[in-house]
């Protein structure tokens, strides 16, 4: 594409048909036509001269000017494009640091090497103008399903055609063994729009778990308009799914209308996903009951919540156990992924004897600190006493209540407890002493001489560093390693120290070291009135 200063009208033409072409702004191929022609300039009169070029968008007439800027004499640097004050006198009036000068220059004929060059300008602003149009009609559309038509398959992952552009199907989104061929028509999640280099890069799925719940929510009526609510999806795609549902309207049962008239509903999103069963449950606040209907179909006999370690065990029938793992553990791994929690499973006749061995760690304890007979040290487990620190430390009353307790009786077996537990914590105190832990960390309010012995043997000896400890080291957490959930041990975790409360220790180590200034901490907490209303909202 040629260009040259004679046909003028024929720069606008070019441009108005390139811009229908490319669905972008004229404005933007003008432009791009107005730098090629200046770089083609530059070459016929020097590359170090400010030259620009300005194309009248009515008559298509290319004006090219030399533009000269004031500067201080130290800077002068560019004689083409740069003037001093005592220079630029000539030219101007009274001129200043930063006023131009602006003349006007006879136009350049381009030959074929400035026509090829000017011509690669305009393409590579056409292609980043197209780019930009792409990445800002689909920025918005992530979250949201998607039809194309495949264009080819690379690699085993999927080109598709999705209108203004292509997107990627990887091999690791795709169902199963899904396979297509050209021209075949697919449905899509937009699951990620990313603007990079090589232009907006746009990544569907077709498993991941929203998908399903977009497919549902074309299907379900209820869905789209917010009387039925998707709370939780878990997917083994291609295999098995289980969507938790709840109704706003009491007299909407959410499962059945996600199931549809004779489960019209539910295959087709079922066809969609290439014959993927899915359990549709009744989501439930309490969780312990929303765990029971996310094991469906398996009967459930027991459940016990621990909140603080986001564990959960149930109790099942022995002939129930394998339904409710399921195949592979697909059951109990989807119900985990929907209630957010690690379950563990056994059988009644393993949880009797569970408890049988936690009644018999316990009676020992008893026996073997507070030097009780066997039959007293059951009472005490049987009345819900745990450990020492329950017994030394519980109110008199609630040790009465025991058969054969007096006051004198209750009274004798605190004061057992108490000493035991202060010769330990002497013990441990000693020992973390002469293994040089410092003051500054045995006087730190909420830390027992035992955590201390605990800290001192993992290196931590000093206020410095248990000032500089993590969160979840203290507490213990959870991390994923390809794919599994590895617990980490927390240093103060066999002491029952919650994550919220190691936060707490670190951060007031921290004030007291003076590293965090307290004040700070308060306004960061503190909303504005703005963040406050909206929060009530």
């Amino acid at each position: 594409m040629a260009i040259t200063s004679a046909n003028q009208l024929e720069l606008l033409q070019t441009a108005e048909a390139v811009a229908r072409e490319k669905m972008i702004d004229p404005g933007l191929v003008v432009e791009a036509m107005e730098e090629s022609l200046a770089r083609a300039a530059k070459s016929r009169y020097g590359s170090e001269m400010d030259i620009r070029v300005s194309i009248d968008r009515k008559t298509g007439k290319a004006t090219f000017t030399r533009v000269r800027t004031v500067v201080e004499d130290e800077e002068l640097e560019n004689y083409q494009a740069e003037m001093t004050v005592e220079q630029a006198r000539q030219y101007l009036e009274s001129p200043a640091i930063g006023d131009q000068y602006v003349e006007e220059i006879p136009p350049v004929e381009m030959g074929r090497i400035a026509a090829q060059s000017a011509k690669q300008v305009i393409l590579q602003k056409v292609r980043e103008a197209e780019r930009d149009r792409q990445f800002e009609e689909f920025k918005d559309r992530a979250g949201t399903i998607i039809n194309g038509v495949v264009k080819r398959e690379e690699y085993g992952n999927v080109i598709v055609d999705v209108g203004a552009g292509e997107a990627i199907l990887r091999r690791n989104e795709k169902i199963g063994r899904e396979s297509y061929r050209p021209n075949d028509r697919i449905r899509c999640y937009i699951k990620d729009v990313r603007r990079e280099v090589r232009g907006p890069q746009i990544f569907l799925s077709r498993t991941a778990p929203e998908f399903m719940a977009e497919l549902f929510k074309m299907e379900v009526p209820e869905i789209y308009d917010g009387i039925i609510e998707i709370k939780a999806v878990a997917r083994d795609p291609g295999s098995r799914a289980k969507i938790a549902v709840i109704s706003y309207d009491g007299s909407i049962d959410p499962v059945g209308a996600c199931v549809g008239m004779r489960g019209s509903r539910v295959q087709a999103v079922v066809n969609e996903l290439q014959g993927e069963k899915i359990d549709i449950i009744p989501w439930n606040e309490d969780q312990p009951t929303f765990l029971v209907n996310a094991l469906q179909p398996a009967e459930v006999s027991k459940v016990v919540l621990d909140e603080e370690a986001g564990k959960i065990e149930v109790v099942v029938p022995e002939e129930q156990l394998s339904l409710a793992i399921g195949r592979r553990g697909q059951n109990v791994r989807l119900a985990s992924q929907l209630t957010n929690l690690d379950i563990d499973i056994m059988t009644e006749e393993e949880e009797s004897a569970r408890r049988q061995k936690e009644f018999e760690a316990r009676t020992k304890l008893f026996i073997e600190t507070l030097d009780l007979d066997e039959f007293f040290a059951q009472l005490l487990v049987s009345e819900g006493f745990t450990n020492l620190e329950e017994v030394a430390y519980v109110e008199l009353d609630e040790l009465l209540v025991i058969d054969g307790v007096d006051e004198g009786t209750a009274e004798e077996l605190q004061a057992r407890a108490r000493d035991y537990l202060e010769a330990q914590a002497k013990a441990a105190l000693d020992n973390a002493r002469s293994m040089g832990v410092e003051d500054s960390l045995i006087e730190f309010e909420g830390l027992t001489p035992q955590m201390v012995e605990a800290l001192a043997k993992d290196d931590v000896k000093s206020l410095e560093d248990f000032a500089t400890c993590a969160d979840w080291e203290l507490a213990g957490g959870w991390t994923t390693v390809d794919g599994e959930r590895v617990k980490d041990d927390g240093i103060l975790e066999p002491f029952g120290v919650s994550l919220e409360e190691a936060q707490n220790f670190v951060m007031t180590a921290r004030i007291v070291l003076g590293w965090v200034d307290p004040e700070e901490l308060i306004s960061e907490e503190e909303p504005v009135e703005g963040e406050e209303q909206e929060a009530e909202a």
